[in-house]
């Protein structure tokens, strides 16, 4: 998860984050938005990077998206064990290198968030995480508008547990070995996947 670069300056956008890390001699592989922000880039909630606590939790109640309940939290241990958990039952412990708020949660223990109207008609570009039974993090993000409904439908049809909503119509991904390259943007918190360059 990346937020600012060495200079304390916020990157944005995934383009500024890819030569970010091309200059740490590393290739982005993908990058999606990773939750909500504040108007100054700040992350909303919850944010861990390298296991420095950048902000603290929102347990507030308020408007919009990120407050429909349950909402809820991605983490990632140091073992590289990925959990999504419900903002109200998560507890710090100093094995999270990584987290970020976000919501709602679209699905907790296989069902959909009973919150969701199968004929909603509201409608919006989306993105999210989920975690298949094998534990690894599958991303998704529509490339027209959906329900929250149909697009937890979606986690669940390819069998994850557990799955939580990102953002929404401000939602880039950037996977160019499928031909799909969003490197503009606006974020707060970017998850990007590297590896060594060649």
């Amino acid at each position: 998860m990346y937020w600012k670069n060495d200079k304390g300056e916020i990157l944005k956008s995934i383009d500024h984050l890819n030569h970010y890390v091309q200059a740490k001699n590393k290739k982005l592989v993908f990058a999606m938005n990773g939750g909500m922000f504040e108007p100054d880039n700040a992350p909303k909630g919850l944010y861990i990077e390298n296991f420095k606590i950048l902000k603290s939790i929102d347990t507030l109640q308020g408007a919009g998206n990120f407050y429909l309940q349950p909402n809820g939290i991605l983490y990632i241990t140091q073992n590289n064990h990925a959990g999504i958990i419900e903002t109200k039952k998560y507890r710090q412990n100093k094995s999270i290198r990584y987290a970020t708020q976000s919501g709602p949660i679209l699905i907790t223990n296989g069902k959909i968030n009973p919150i969701f109207q199968e004929k909603s008609k509201n409608m919006n570009i989306r993105n999210g995480v989920g975690i298949l039974e094998n534990g690894e993090l599958i991303f998704a993000m529509s490339k027209k508008e959906i329900s929250f409904y149909d697009f937890a439908q979606h986690f669940k049809s390819l069998g994850c547990k557990e799955a939580l909503y990102l953002d929404g119509y401000v939602s880039r991904t950037y996977l160019p070995e499928k031909n799909w390259s969003q490197q503009d943007g606006n974020f707060g918190v970017i998850i990007g996947v590297t590896e060594p360059s060649k």
